[in-house]
């Protein structure tokens, strides 16, 4: 079955500190960074390069990032 033509928009962004206020969510959370990485699917590897913002962070994974953490960057994209 025709389920017609999907379109893709990618949009970047760059949100200076962004990975030092990931760092101070991560600390301020009792879980172990295993724990946190486990839980969003991610490698501590991975994670320390975010936190250096060394490495494109997906809005997909920002968002489990967040929802893990229990925060909200207040990463907003334009419309």
């Amino acid at each position: 079955m025709y389920s017609g033509v999907k379109v893709v928009r990618t949009q970047e962004i760059s949100v200076p500190g962004l990975g030092d206020r990931i760092k101070s969510a991560r600390e301020n959370d009792p879980r172990s960074l295993s724990a946190i990485c486990g839980a969003t699917g991610m490698s501590a590897t991975n994670w320390y390069r975010i936190e250096s913002e060394k490495q494109l962070l997906p809005e997909e994974t920002l968002r489990k990032i967040e929802s893990v953490l229990g925060v909200d960057f207040g990463i907003k994209f334009d419309e």
